[in-house]
């Protein structure tokens, strides 16, 4: 026989399940959802409601992140935290297999490292024509200012007017880019 909720708890179940929906669809042409509409649709207790859903997706291997207006920030303030985006993302990592289910090619992927990792090596902002100079090396002309185009119109990569390319909410939210630095650095060497 199935358990019988209190009250309370219907009501906890509820809010749960608007924010799944809230988190899960595509709001305004971009993912996620901000603080101040959790806490609209949620109330007062949205980020406890946040942290539960959070703990019931780990076994999906799935996860609530965060992020920032200014992705430098370590402690934000309670408005910060209701303009911050929030998303759900794949807590783990993707193996091959699953990469090829995406709708990316590998080498589509590749290049998003590429140019992720170089942006960051130079301090997060690098003109598009270095990336492209980079990426041209291993891809043909027309599918490098393609491929940027599509980083940039995913979210992965923003520009500015002058054509500096810098690391965007996607890249931010999806990208452990202490993890890829990480292996790049230890890429080629030999285990000892």
């Amino acid at each position: 026989m199935a358990k019988r909720l209190s009250k309370t708890e219907q009501v906890y179940q509820r809010k749960l399940k608007d924010a799944v929906h809230l988190l899960f669809f595509t709001h305004h042409r971009l993912p996620g959802v901000r603080g101040w509409e959790l806490r609209k649709e949620l109330g007062a207790d949205w980020q406890n409601i946040i942290e539960v859903l959070d703990k019931q997706l780990q076994p999906l291997d799935l996860k609530v992140t965060r992020v920032l207006e200014e992705p430098d920030i370590v402690e934000p303030t309670n408005a910060q935290l209701q303009e911050a985006r929030y998303y759900i993302i794949m807590r783990g990592t993707v193996d091959q297999r699953t990469a090829k289910t995406i709708g990316w090619r590998i080498d589509d992927i590749a290049g998003l490292a590429v140019s992720v990792a170089y942006i960051i090596s130079k301090q997060g902002k690098v003109p598009r024509q270095d990336v492209e100079r980079i990426l041209q090396e291993k891809l043909p002309g027309w599918r490098v200012k393609l491929n940027i185009d599509r980083y940039i119109h995913q979210g992965y990569l923003g520009e500015d007017d002058s054509g500096i390319l810098h690391l965007d909410w996607r890249a931010r939210a999806e990208i452990d880019t202490k993890k890829l630095v990480d292996l790049v650095v230890s890429f080629g060497k030999k285990a000892v």
